[in-house]
């Protein structure tokens, strides 16, 4: 009898444990009444060949600069840059209402971006940072998605630092092109405190590519 009851209230206590481990998970992950939507992912390559932001991203590891002095053309300087992304963000209601009644964010739905994390990754599944793909990054970067816009906002893809660690580093005497995925996610709260997070992706071809 008395094991029976203790095998009951042991049950009890694990519904009750479960189920407060599912709400605190979905307070975490889902509390908000938006889901906030990559509309677009581009990048762009650094320095003076940037060029127009696209996908995939063509990733010199190093660019031989001719100006200003004391680089030339004739004596050139190794240069690196980082490499730039550029993101458009939206919102999007979770209750799309009625057919009569369409749903109606207030102000309060307004997601206001703090900071971003970048991996790496390869199709072949080797993705050791620091042998096989750069290794992870956290940025920040802020901007407030109002209700029915669009929210561009640039941030920082490849460091410097990447391409003067492996595996980039190896590619400034190598013919080799190192093909990633680099995914993307982006952080933020509501103006109640809800947390919100959206990840896009971009493919980025990193090499010592021709100046030009």
């Amino acid at each position: 009898m008395i094991a029976m009851r203790q095998l009951k209230i042991l049950a009890a206590t694990v519904v009750v444990a479960a189920s407060s481990l599912s709400c605190g998970s979905v307070v975490r992950d889902g509390s908000s009444p938006m889901f906030m939507v990559v509309n677009l992912l581009q990048g762009s390559r650094g320095g003076p060949t940037a060029g127009t932001p696209g996908n995939p991203l063509d990733s010199d590891v190093l660019t031989n600069v001719t100006t200003p002095l004391p680089c030339t053309a004739a004596s050139p300087c190794p240069t690196y840059f980082s490499d730039s992304g550029q993101v458009a963000l939206a919102l999007v209601p979770k209750n799309i209402g009625t057919a009569g009644t369409a749903a109606a964010p207030s102000s309060n739905n307004e997601v206001t971006i703090s900071r971003y994390h970048v991996v790496y990754t390869r199709a072949d599944g080797r993705n050791t940072p620091g042998v096989d793909v750069p290794y992870p990054i956290d940025g920040v970067v802020t901007g407030t998605i109002q209700i029915g816009s669009t929210l561009s906002l640039g941030f920082e893809l490849v460091r410097i630092s990447a391409k003067q660690e492996p595996p980039l580093a190896a590619l400034v005497t190598s013919p080799q092109v190192l093909t990633t995925i680099a995914s993307i996610t982006f952080y933020g709260q509501d103006l109640v405190g809800n947390a919100i997070s959206a990840t896009g992706a971009i493919q980025i071809d990193f090499a010592n590519f021709g100046d030009f």
